[in-house]
């Protein structure tokens, strides 16, 4: 008998962290910045629970996220590999999940929230990393 939801350890490939260091980093700091997103705009819960990514069937996903009379949520989706932002009032915005810059990720959200008319300015400066 299988156990409904029983995981086969065949089924997940291996992620030698050495292999993946450069894309380890660069993820970090995306979902950094989608944390700074959700930071700018959200009411402040102790301990930085407000701005948690959560995970998803297909990556990780930002709560809903206010903007005015809006809401919006941020989602990466790794296997599609593409970042969506989805707005309440049925906008989409999609950004590719490939190799570039974290500044060049940074610069192309900002002009997709921008196109969306959900224009934002936030603290840029990475945190908790050493020689940000």
């Amino acid at each position: 008998m299988v156990q409904q939801g029983a995981s086969d350890s065949a089924t997940w490939p291996a992620l030698p962290l050495d292999e993946w260091q450069a894309t380890y980093a660069t993820l970090h700091l995306w979902t950094q910045i989608i944390g700074k997103v959700r930071l700018a705009l959200s009411e402040w819960v102790n301990h930085y629970w407000h701005i948690t990514l959560y995970v998803t069937s297909r990556g990780l996903s930002t709560p809903p996220i206010p903007y005015g009379r809006r809401i919006f949520q941020i989602d990466f989706d790794f296997i599609d590999h593409e970042l969506v932002i989805r707005t309440s009032d049925g906008k989409r915005g999609r950004l590719k999940l490939q190799a570039q810059s974290v500044a060049t990720f940074y610069k192309a959200l900002m002009a997709e929230l921008e196109r969306l008319e959900l224009p934002l300015k936030m603290w840029t400066m990475p945190c908790e990393i050493a020689d940000a």
